[in-house]
């Protein structure tokens, strides 16, 4: 049988909230597909009272459910785990009640779990939701000793505003918040010799630039199959099964995907993301027209992250498509019109895909910046990350560097990230672009600060007369260490 992966510490967790004596709010949170509902069964298996999980907002056909379905398939869960026969409520006060009742029915004395999973999809339109769940917890629930409550969302932003940062009757009443995160790459290795996947952490690598580390994904790979093979299958083939994931998985998790997805697509367009002010004009969504909000949902739900270029003001803050999945997603599958069901296995010595292997493998060092830390022997040393964007001038091109390490001892690791098949070479003309990058970036330090040009590789640098100018080597290794 399969064992969770990656979830010890969250596990541990749970168990001890469990053990305490007196009313517990838990509130677990994180992006679509990470494994929410997993680790709350596998963490209590038997032991939950009560599990109820909301309907998604987008039915058959695209018929949106709304409060009556809602409170028809709470219903049918209050009846399936011990509720007599007696009518479907009106509304969610009504609803609540319901559960008290069944929870007072079937009080043994000893610890009840009450999980409802995808708490957000119950708050439809004019259901005052909220309001009666605030009465359930407030007016009966956290008075009972032995009661946990366990609430999942893949909405984070709902989760943030609703529960955890709630201004109102649910201030200060989550008693527990439980972040849950993509895999690591040591956690997908993991996850993959337990299925019984071999792959080289080479490939695994690939793996996490398309997957992003999460779980459900994952689950799809079939032992026996290479890396290509089983993208193939997951993208390509006829009846692929991530083939329409993207849409379903924006329609999932914002009230809004339409508006999501031209922000995401617009982001795609470049890797160090846009201002404010970009985005409004690429994807024709007014500034005064929720943006703001849109923005911050993404951020929330880990699809995007902001962050103030090196050397610029707050005001000219970005934001950067992050999630490795919607990047591969919208680069291969959504723009393209492919009908060669073998396309990545057919192509994957191609200079497109060659390319997207650089860029990729920049998104997978940027969500191991701890990694890359302690490789360095910094992960004590206080420090922020940023990118930096290099002028261009007669003489010398712009460019990118999408990894500063500013350091609070003075030190600024300039990371260049290279996915190669083999050691990295660096030659003549390479060497003179990195020194004139070092050079351009001591422009911008004070007197006691200095650069340590460190290079983030696959296989490590070969030394060579023009290596010299490497402070730092980090390698895929590394990127694997937990």
């Amino acid at each position: 049988m399969a064992k969770i992966i990656g979830r010890n510490k969250e596990i541990a967790e749970l168990h001890e909230i469990y053990n305490r004596n007196q009313a517990q709010f838990v509130v677990i949170y994180g992006r679509r597909r990470v494994g929410k509902t997993f680790l709350v069964n596998e963490a209590f298996k038997d032991r939950i009272t009560f599990h109820h999980a909301g309907l998604s907002p987008i039915g058959d056909h695209g018929k949106r459910n709304l409060m009556k379905e809602q409170l028809q398939q709470f219903y049918f869960s209050l009846q399936i785990q011990g509720m007599p026969p007696s009518h479907c409520p009106k509304s969610w006060f009504e609803a609540f009640f319901m559960l008290e009742k069944l929870l007072q029915q079937k009080d043994d004395g000893t610890r009840q779990v009450v999980f409802l999973d995808e708490l957000p999809w119950m708050d439809t339109p004019r259901s005052n939701f909220i309001s009666a769940f605030e009465g359930f917890w407030n007016s009966w629930a956290c008075s009972r000793d032995n009661l946990m409550l366990v609430v999942c969302g893949s909405a984070t932003s709902w989760i943030l505003d609703k529960l955890i940062n709630n201004h109102g009757g649910l201030y200060g009443r989550v008693t527990r918040e439980i972040k849950l995160t993509p895999f690591s790459l040591a956690d997908c290795k993991a996850f993959y010799e337990d299925r019984g996947i071999s792959m080289s952490d080479y490939d695994i690598v690939q793996s996490y630039m398309i997957l992003g580390g999460i779980p459900y994904y994952m689950e799809y790979f079939e032992p026996g199959l290479s890396l290509p093979q089983n993208i193939d299958k997951l993208f390509f083939s006829q009846g692929a099964r991530l083939a329409d994931e993207f849409d379903r998985l924006l329609s999932s998790v914002f009230g809004n995907p339409d508006d999501i997805k031209k922000i995401i697509i617009a982001l795609s367009r470049r890797r160090a993301g846009f201002t404010r002010q970009q985005i409004s004009e690429r994807s024709k969504i007014d500034l005064g027209g929720g943006l703001t909000d849109l923005l911050k949902a993404l951020a929330a739900s880990e699809f995007t992250r902001q962050y103030v270029p090196y050397g610029k003001s707050k005001r000219e803050e970005h934001h950067m498509l992050t999630d490795p999945f919607c990047r591969f997603y919208i680069h291969f599958v959504m723009e393209h019109d492919i009908i060669d069901t073998d396309f990545w296995t057919n192509n994957i010595s191609s200079q497109a895909i060659v390319s997207w292997r650089g860029f990729a493998f920049e998104d997978v060092c940027l969500n191991h910046i701890q990694q890359i830390k302690s490789a360095l022997g910094i992960q004590g040393v206080i420090s922020k990350q940023s990118a930096w964007a290099v002028q261009g001038d007669d003489n010398n091109d712009g460019s990118q560097i999408d990894l500063l390490i500013v350091r609070n001892d003075n030190v600024v690791n300039l990371c260049e990230m290279k996915f190669a098949g083999d050691v990295y070479m660096i030659d003549k003309d390479e060497e003179l672009k990195l020194r004139r990058r070092v050079e351009a970036l001591k422009q911008t330090l004070t007197r006691k600060q200095t650069v340590h040009l460190t290079m983030v590789t696959t296989y490590g640098v070969a030394h060579g007369k023009h290596s010299g100018v490497v402070q730092k080597s980090v390698t895929m290794n590394d990127l694997f260490v937990e």
